[in-house]
């Protein structure tokens, strides 16, 4: 982050009028920005009717707040139209642009996709997302692509949301960071009294009311608690009633039973502060929906804000809530029927009651305004990174050449961000084929130049060089068998970057360089992205990626899944990665073709690995994939450093590497094992050991100190800037 505070220009598709999730979004968002170091400009898309949600920000240090309306920047006094609100975000931009723009809503944020104004500072919160593939239509997914693309950041409120939307939308994989909801309690709430016996069961309800929110089966609890010997109460904040396409009647029918309903309290519209004030009056607050909602990617701020105030919450079963409150949890409900029971059983059972809102207030703690504002500032620090080292003077030009900078994406951006480097790229069409007048302009204008890859790119920049320049080659794997560093005029190279101690031994030997010009700096794994929350059953999962060619050895693979079943029939082989035929250059090969018919002939006749080697599809969500995944394999006959292992246990799970060429020079040696019986029996022995835990931690925070991504990233940034 630079010294002079960030600005943030944040829009939310929402009316601040009305009390519900979405308009609390936008108070928690501008606060969180605030908490995080930046200045924040608050647009508003509806006319001010109350001030209970936007006095709040008016009176903070650091925000501004934008009425539209009475600016005069739109006409008439309804809520902002999409078009509207792009050109009136566009005009606020435009004077002085934000360093990002936070918006919600997938109409909003797919429009100013569109705008090349926008491009890489956008920072959508997208919750309107289908939740199954079903909802996807061509139009919605088209928008969301278009919004991935232009987006720096995709901040989503679930680990569930960024899963789905990696594994439907690839533009987003390695976009997405989680925000969950922010829950702030005013101080004088903070420590509710404790629930008074022999009084009347006080639920209560905050929000909107709809029909698949259970808002008028809410209404009926009382009675039916009272009925069967718990007398209770139910007070209801909110005013915003819906009207429901699929039941006409519904509204009319909430309001009368918000207005006489035995027991219950409608307290209408309030600020904020005021309605959690109620809430925290009561002994159980209720976010019990429809069973359609189960599979929602959403998580209910509502939930959080009850057990921020020491309330535990009457909701549904899903897989979402079980990670967050426990299988056990004893106040989940599927229907009316569960719901009294439950209610009945917490009202006259303390110990049951304490454990619940116990959970509910633990799982809260993880929601604070200074959790979100500690998120943000990670996610800041990466897109605006402070140089490692002081600098000083001219921006340093720098240019990145190669055909396939797929691997160094993450680095190519991290310098492109940093004050005082002016980075361009050079990019090759093959890896012989370029533009030449632009390689020439680049050259002649650079004072540093990375070649990505040791092939004819770095050969054409060596025969170019200027004296003031300096040159450095990242050579990978199959350049040492190419011909290519052979030919290479080694006293024009300034450094030879190699990902591993072995093959920077192997490149010295082959080429007979200098061995103080050839650095070590290996691979990056980006930690952050990859430590999700492991999937039930993952420590029974063995995951390979990168099945081809066939040095990759699979087969070994097969042979430790196969191993492991006879003994355990839970354990599982999944494999990520494109099929052996979808490489041309492979499958063209006679003896790759035999290996692999062999291969699949093999588990096509077994029923054990019929239905214990499972074939994923290829693509950028391997950090969702490997959330199943509790252990990685790496086979291989040979590697120059092998992620796939690497970035298993930066996802929590534990690598189980062959003993290949130089894997004890990058992986700890308690990983590694000499055959495939080896490899099964250590697998084994940790999960029948109850070691799976254990061995996971200790995996992850040797990778995130040996290969996380900012250590990789200042070690980058050293060799550009010549320290």
């Amino acid at each position: 982050m630079t010294e002079q505070r960030l600005r943030a220009l944040v829009y939310g598709d929402v009316d601040l009028n009305l009390i519900d999730g979405s308009a609390i979004w936008a108070q928690s968002m501008v606060r969180a920005l605030r908490a995080a170091g930046c200045r924040v400009t608050l647009v508003l898309k509806a006319p001010v009717r109350t001030g209970r949600l936007v006095d709040p920000l008016t009176e903070l240090d650091g925000v501004l707040v934008r009425h539209p309306h009475a600016e005069g920047l739109v006409d008439g006094d309804a809520p902002m139209t999409v078009p509207q609100a792009h050109a009136v975000l566009g005009r606020v931009d435009g004077d002085h642009p934000h360093d990002l723009v936070v918006v919600r809503g997938r109409a909003i944020a797919a429009a100013l996709a569109g705008d090349g104004a926008f491009r890489n500072r956008l920072w959508p919160y997208l919750t309107d997302v289908p939740q199954n593939l079903a909802g996807f239509t061509p139009e919605i997914h088209g928008d969301l692509r278009r919004i991935a693309r232009a987006a720096r950041t995709l901040l989503c409120q679930t680990e569930e949301l960024r899963c789905f939307l990696e594994q439907t939308v690839p533009e987003a994989c390695g976009k997405s960071v989680l925000f969950p909801p922010t829950v702030v309690v005013p101080p004088e709430l903070a420590d509710p009294a404790p629930r008074t016996a022999n009084t009347p069961l006080r639920l209560v309800y905050t929000g909107k009311f709809a029909l698949r929110w259970n808002t008028f089966e809410m209404t009926g609890l009382p009675t039916r608690l009272t009925n069967a010997g718990v007398p209770a109460e139910l007070d209801m904040v909110g005013d915003k009633i819906h009207d429901e396409r699929d039941d006409p009647d519904f509204a009319d029918r909430m309001r009368r039973a918000l207005e006489s309903a035995p027991g219950v309290h409608w307290h209408g519209g309030h600020p904020r502060e005021k309605a959690m004030a109620i809430a925290a009056g009561a002994d159980i607050g209720l976010s019990w929906r429809a069973p359609e909602l189960d599979a929602s990617l959403e998580l209910s701020t509502k939930v959080l804000e009850f057990g921020a105030l020491g309330l535990p919450v009457l909701l549904n079963r899903t897989p979402m809530h079980e990670t967050l409150l426990g299988e056990d949890y004893p106040l989940f409900a599927a229907s009316e029927d569960d719901a009294v029971d439950a209610l009945r059983r917490a009202a006259q059972n303390p110990d049951l009651y304490a454990l619940a809102a116990a959970r509910c207030r633990a799982a809260a703690d993880g929601f604070t305004l200074e959790r979100a504002a500690e998120r943000l500032r990670a996610a800041l620090a990466e897109v605006y990174p402070q140089p490692s080292v002081a600098v000083a003077g001219p921006p340093l030009k720098v240019v990145v050449c190669g055909h396939d900078l797929k691997f160094f994406t993450r680095l190519l951006q991290h310098l492109a961000a940093l004050p005082g480097l002016d980075v361009r790229v050079d990019p090759w069409r093959t890896l012989s084929e370029h533009d030449e007048e632009r390689s020439r302009e680049l050259a002649a204008w650079a004072d540093v130049v990375i070649c990505e890859w040791c092939g004819p790119n770095a050969l054409w920049y060596a025969r170019h060089k200027k004296a003031r320049q300096r040159l450095i080659v990242r050579l990978h794997r199959f350049e040492l068998e190419s011909g290519w560093p052979q030919k290479l005029d080694i006293d024009r190279v300034d450094q030879v970057v190699c990902v591993s101690p072995h093959y920077a031994a192997l490149t010295a030997e082959a080429t007979g360089w200098p061995t103080e010009k050839i650095t070590v700096v290996p691979n990056w794994v980006d930690v952050a992205q990859l430590d999700r929350p492991k999937l039930p059953g993952a420590r029974f999962h063995l995951g390979f990626i990168g099945a081809a060619p066939s040095r990759k050895r699979l087969d070994l693979a097969v042979d430790v899944v196969e191993e492991l079943r006879r003994r355990d029939p839970r354990f599982t082989l999944f494999v990520k990665s494109k099929l052996p035929w979808e490489y041309w250059w492979i499958w063209k090969r006679p003896e790759e073709r035999a290996h692999y018919e062999a291969l699949f002939r093999r588990i096509a006749a077994s029923p054990s690995l019929a239905e214990g080697v499972v074939f994923d599809g290829y693509g950028g969500d391997v950090a969702a994939w490997l959330r199943r995944v509790g252990f990685v394999l790496s086979t291989s006959d040979d590697e120059s450093f092998h992620l796939a292992p690497a970035e298993g246990m930066a996802s929590g799970a534990v690598p189980v590497v062959r003993n290949w060429p130089g894997a004890d020079t990058i992986y700890d040696r308690r990983w590694i094992h000499r055959d495939a019986g080896e490899m099964a029996d250590a697998i084994e022995v940790i999960v029948k050991g109850g070691r799976w835990d254990e061995e996971r931690r200790i995996g992850q925070g040797q990778v995130r100190d040996g290969y996380g991504l900012p250590r990789v990233r200042d070690a980058w940034e050293e060799i550009v800037r010549g320290r």
